[in-house]
């Protein structure tokens, strides 16, 4: 008998330790899914983040592409008006310029 209640002692120890492998093997593939899931939920999550950012990109260059071709356009407004400012000035003063001038040429100092 007590080889008997020996040997139920064995089968429960085997039975108790399969029962425990089978707990492991559970967690361990609960733990297997839920990691692919948060893998799949964050490469989501990026994907996501990356066409936003790429949306953003695309809008701040059609801005700045705009922009661009109305700033040429100012700046050669802006240059126009300076240059032709330059030139009314210098009509306006070229006489006395070469007044000016003449009189230093034709002066003799001793």
């Amino acid at each position: 008998m007590a080889s008997s209640s020996g040997q139920n002692g064995i089968q429960l120890l085997l039975a108790a330790e399969q029962e425990a492998q089978h707990i492991v093997n559970t967690a361990r593939a609960a733990k297997q899914a839920r990691l692919k899931q948060a893998k799949e939920e964050a490469e989501k999550e990026i994907a996501e983040f990356r066409a936003y950012m790429e949306a953003e990109f695309q809008r701040k260059l059609e801005q700045t592409s705009g922009d661009s071709g109305a700033n040429v356009k100012r700046l050669e407004q802006e240059t126009d008006a300076k240059i032709e400012h330059l030139k009314t000035e210098a009509e306006r003063v070229s006489p006395d310029v070469v007044q000016m001038l003449l009189r230093h040429v034709t002066t003799v100092k001793n």
